[in-house]
């Protein structure tokens, strides 16, 4: 089927019938890789469809075509279109290896310099709805609750950001379905998080060191210091390959000598960072 046919006789409650074609698709398409680097095949034209129908009814606009006309001199609405097509797919100690790895070759280093008044700083760069961030957390602060309240003393934040407001406030929230968490270590569990009926809140400790922030990875970037470690995770295969090595290349600008990024199983890391 081809693309006017899927959508010509299928028109959205509200909004008039013809209203959406290729061009429009096209329109979406072009804003989402300029304003965040995300390429949309034309097999997510349903997506587009149905998660931008709601904005363009709210809008009043009887078309997409007007609706996507408004957005250039309307930052507000544009930034709800990034928000609405941005996917936030993530669950708990997703690729548990990463943070296996964290927690035995990278961690002692941390703690150590922590326990000597070094600075560390950890990036959570995509966090979506705050599982990765806490998983990490959790990780870093370990078993041990003394040990715990030294590192959470220490001169340690870990940023969070995403593209996505819905996403940032999610996480910052920090409270999850029971059943989500059930890959989370039961003494990692026991520790840093609070059942309160069907819900898991985090503890205070993870919170206290964590800080979550709106940021658009082609944007600037504000921070200040050099990060320890990053974990920018099947973020980049909505990116195309020239928006990848540039933002490969800046993270590794942005860490310190012999710092860690971690990257999804299914991404590479590859351009002039790795030559």
């Amino acid at each position: 089927m081809n693309f006017d046919a899927a959508f010509a006789n299928a028109p959205m409650p509200g909004i008039s019938p013809g209203v959406y074609d290729a061009a429009d698709f096209k329109a979406v398409s072009a804003l989402m890789h300029a304003e965040a680097g995300i390429v949309l095949p034309e097999g997510k034209s349903m997506l587009v469809y149905s998660r931008l129908a709601p904005l363009v009814r709210a809008s009043n606009s009887d078309t997409f075509s007007d609706f996507l006309k408004g957005l250039q001199s309307d930052g507000v609405a544009r930034k709800k279109v990034i928000d609405a097509l941005t996917t936030n797919h993530t669950f708990f100690f997703r690729e548990n290896h990463h943070f296996e790895h964290f927690a035995a070759r990278v961690r002692p280093a941390m703690v150590a310099g922590l326990n000597n008044g070094l600075p560390v700083r950890i990036w959570s760069a995509g966090c979506s709805s705050g599982e990765e961030t806490w998983s990490l957390t959790m990780t870093l602060l370990g078993k041990d609750r003394a040990e715990a309240r030294r590192i959470v003393d220490g001169n340690i934040r870990i940023l969070a950001s995403d593209l996505a407001a819905h996403a940032v406030n999610a996480a910052q929230a920090g409270v999850y379905p029971v059943e989500d968490v059930k890959d989370v270590p039961d003494d990692l569990r026991r520790n840093w998080m609070k059942q309160e009926g069907d819900t898991v809140s985090i503890g205070p400790e993870p919170r206290s060191i964590a800080r979550f922030r709106e940021l658009n990875l082609l944007g600037d970037w504000p921070m200040k210091l050099k990060f320890d470690v990053i974990f920018c995770r099947n973020v980049m295969i909505y990116f195309d390959m020239p928006t990848k090595e540039r933002l490969v290349a800046r993270f590794a600008e942005a860490l310190r000598p012999g710092g860690y990024l971690y990257i999804g199983h299914s991404e590479r890391v590859t351009g002039s960072a790795v030559e």
